[in-house]
């Protein structure tokens, strides 16, 4: 990608797998100095000597980001340890089944906790930060933020939150010139669906139907979703703000199948 960090400073949140660790090594390719969160430490580690074999400046906190201390002090950090801050990819987060009638309360909650709460307390601890470097936030929603899905009723719901999230934040920032936008990809492959419970067997079904579900007939790779982030967060994307922007392969255009 024709995108550029210098000099930059980013915060990736759920960057051990998927879309999260595709995205650190893009951006670190970009020549963006990155500060990488996860929960599993062993995979912290093994991103940062990727990133850092290259010459590039890596540091990593690992740490569950429900902790509502841990997510200002993951803020303090960056800027500690930087200077500043100016980019905030939130690509943290979890999927689980469950309908209107046997979705637990407790369920519903860390749910919410991962993936709405989460990313509204980091964008807030983020901010006077972002709005002394003009910088941007780029969070990582869903198709199912913008249509229902059958079976994945607080998944939908806490996507749905993210996206409305996201456009009220752009309003109200878009005055001191920082940007809001999110992502909405469709079925990537990533690790995702297995912690959420689906078994090797039932996701590779999985993502065999999903070439039927989406109209280009296939599912994405999180490389793909990177690039995006990337230009979401770079000055060519520097009026853009506000957007929730499919990466589906036409999946939101569907009806249910």
């Amino acid at each position: 990608m024709d995108v550029r960090f210098d000099d930059k400073v980013v915060l990736i949140t759920g960057a051990t797998s998927g879309i999260g660790r595709a995205s650190a090594l893009l951006f670190a390719d970009g020549g963006a100095s990155l500060m990488l969160t996860g929960r599993n430490r062993e995979a912290l580690a093994e991103l940062k000597e990727t990133v850092n074999k290259e010459k590039k400046i890596c540091e990593i906190a690992a740490g569950d980001i429900t902790d509502t201390a841990f997510r200002t002090q993951l803020v303090a950090r960056t800027v500690q340890t930087f200077g500043k801050l100016d980019v905030l990819v939130n690509a943290a987060g979890i999927i689980g089944s469950g309908t209107l009638e046997n979705t637990s309360l407790e369920d519903f909650d860390t749910m919410m906790d991962i993936n709405v709460r989460s990313v509204f307390h980091l964008m807030q601890a983020a901010l006077p930060h972002l709005i002394e470097t003009e910088g941007n936030i780029v969070n990582v929603s869903s198709v199912t933020g913008l249509r229902a899905f059958p079976g994945i009723l607080s998944y939908c719901v806490s996507k749905a939150g993210v996206d409305q999230l996201t456009r009220a934040a752009a309003l109200e920032l878009a005055p001191k010139n920082v940007r809001v936008n999110a992502i909405n990809p469709g079925v990537v492959q990533t690790n995702l669906h297995r912690r959420g419970g689906m078994n090797e067997e039932a996701y590779a079904k999985f993502l065999e139907h999903s070439k039927t579900t989406h109209p280009m007939g296939r599912v994405g790779q999180p490389e793909e979703a990177a690039r995006l982030i990337a230009f979401l967060a770079s000055d060519k994307a520097a009026w853009i703000t506000g957007v929730t922007c499919s990466l589906d392969g036409g999946r939101q255009l569907t009806c249910a199948r």
